[in-house]
């Protein structure tokens, strides 16, 4: 059918758009081909299209990430579409929703607009029919099923290639390489940081990385078990020699922690602790749901020396009774003459300063009951060190949880000021947490203006300023002020933006992979 420009014109119900979306590239239809099909359906029932919405490289899980479908339906509430008609391949490229629930709300979003959705590849028209309302009803949850059948048939391989030693993703580690191997197991040579396979058959393992790496994780576990250091005196000696990480990063407690309890280091090949199926929220897995294979690597730390540090680990984490850790505190105080928090936690008899917190309400009670009154002016320039690292850590936190979640992060050296993904700015502040003669809590915050940044991470810090009580994430378009002063609630205007942790702010900067199943 041969449409002229009057046609075109007069009769606007004529005009369509297309939706396309592939999750990979190696989909049997990629967006090129699923245009080629709706065009020869749209010349067929003539159709002009006279916009493309795609979404390339993009799960159908959700519809988080997936901009196309987002601004198609974006257009459409907006009453900016110049068109009537919207045309899909098929059900499962409108998406592959787990609540195919979700999969109809948006289709209605459409048609409560008077925009009709037309799937191409589909055996039946829909008209709005019982029939095709069921049938459509019945692909939409086959689509679904489809990813959660796909997503148990790769767990269970990726759960086969982890049992028989092979590694799946993730950074080597210091002391360790990933070696590529072919089909026959034979070495093809060391994986660099950023290099992955390009053959299917292909896979990786781990080997011993060189002398100097290996004798230092041996010294870090010596250090830990023979000596009786804490993380923080390892962490800060490493520092002080100039050794870096496998990042070339500086050392912190929680990566000598990880260092020190991670198994790869004897040999053990274990996956699956924490999980993030369909698209749904990261869960950290029970030990009996790891998949693991001892004995998959060579060792470069002494299985024993390793079970030593292990134990440790388990004393600090077993559980005290209240008479215990007071007692612990009271020969702390006796040894030191003093109390802090980096004093409880660089005994090595004493669990974390965090779990006293919590067991007996704050630092300060737990000070009190074993007749301790901290020294004002020695803890205000103690608290002031202690926020620093704090600072410092929380910014090491937020480059390693943006670079986990896929995204890049650039700081500048001197102010701090974080960069993301190329897209907008970050900057962290600490809320020092101050008391009032009154009895009430208080945290003054000063945003870097001077800096500008798209947003401030502000860490609002406990009673005691040992640790964050939560987290505020301040666009800097809805700050009217230089200077905030927080209570312990503030109304809807300012804990709108508040979070118990960071895992919101990670989700801002996510990126999903192009290989995604769909």
């Amino acid at each position: 059918m041969s449409w002229t420009d009057g046609d075109y014109n007069r009769d606007s119900r004529r005009k369509a758009a297309q939706y396309v979306r592939m999750s990979t590239e190696h989909q049997r239809y990629s967006t090129e081909n699923q245009s080629d099909a709706i065009a020869l359906y749209a010349k067929e029932r003539g159709y002009v299209i006279v916009e493309t919405y795609s979404d390339a490289g993009k799960s159908g899980l959700q519809i988080k990430g997936r901009d196309g479908l987002t601004q198609l339906l974006t257009d459409i509430q907006a009453g900016q579409a110049d068109f009537k008609t919207v045309l899909v391949y098929d059900i499962s490229r409108w998406g592959r929703f787990q609540d195919a629930d979700e999969s109809a709300y948006y289709e209605y979003i459409c048609k409560r607009a008077g925009i009709s959705i037309e799937y191409c590849a589909e055996q039946f028209e829909n008209d709005g029919s019982p029939v095709s309302t069921i049938v459509k009803g019945v692909k939409r949850a086959m689509a679904g099923e489809y990813s959660r059948e796909l997503s148990q048939k790769v767990f269970a391989g990726q759960s086969r290639l982890i049992e028989i030693g092979y590694r799946q993703g993730g950074a080597p580690g210091f002391g360790l390489r990933r070696m590529l191997i072919d089909e026959a197991g034979k070495q093809k040579g060391i994986l660099t940081r950023g290099e992955h396979k390009s053959i299917q058959t292909d896979r990786v393992t781990l080997v011993p990385g060189p002398d100097n790496e290996i004798s230092v994780v041996n010294a870090i576990f010596h250090s830990f078990v023979k000596d009786g250091q804490t993380e923080t005196m390892i962490a800060a000696d490493l520092n002080a020699k100039g050794i870096k990480t496998d990042l070339d990063r500086d050392w912190t407690p929680s990566v000598i922690r990880q260092l020190l309890s991670n198994e790869k280091y004897i040999g053990n090949n274990i996956w699956n602790r924490k999980s993030f199926k369909l698209k749904k929220r990261h869960i950290r897995n029970a030990p009996h749901s790891w998949v693991r294979s001892d004995g998959a690597f060579e060792a470069i730390v002494d299985a024993e020396l390793f079970a030593a540090a292990r134990a440790i680990f388990a004393t600090k984490a077993r559980r005290y009774s209240d008479e215990e850790m007071l007692d612990g505190l009271r020969d702390a105080l006796e040894t030191h003459g003093f109390l802090s928090g980096v004093v409880i936690n660089e005994t090595k008899a004493l669990p974390s300063s965090g779990v006293y917190q919590s067991r007996f309400g704050s630092l300060l009670r737990a000070y009190k009951l074993v007749g301790f009154t901290p020294d004002t002016d020695y803890r205000y320039i103690a608290i002031n060190k202690h926020l620093r690292k704090v600072h410092s850590r929380v910014i090491r936190n937020v480059v390693d949880g943006v670079a986990q979640n896929g995204g890049h992060v650039q700081q500048d050296a001197n102010s701090n000021l974080l960069r993301i993904n190329h897209e907008f700015s970050a900057s962290v502040v600490i809320a020092r947490c101050r008391q009032t003669n009154a009895g009430s809590y208080r945290w003054n915050i000063r945003l870097d203006t001077g800096l500008v940044p798209d947003i401030t991470v502000v860490v609002r810090m406990d009673q005691t300023n040992e640790a964050p009580l939560d987290y505020y994430l301040l666009p800097t378009a809805d700050m009217t002020l230089s200077n905030l002063r927080l209570s312990q609630n503030n109304g809807l205007s300012l804990d709108a933006y508040r979070f118990d942790d960071l895992t919101h702010f990670f989700a801002i900067c996510e990126r999903t992979s192009v290989l995604e199943i769909a």
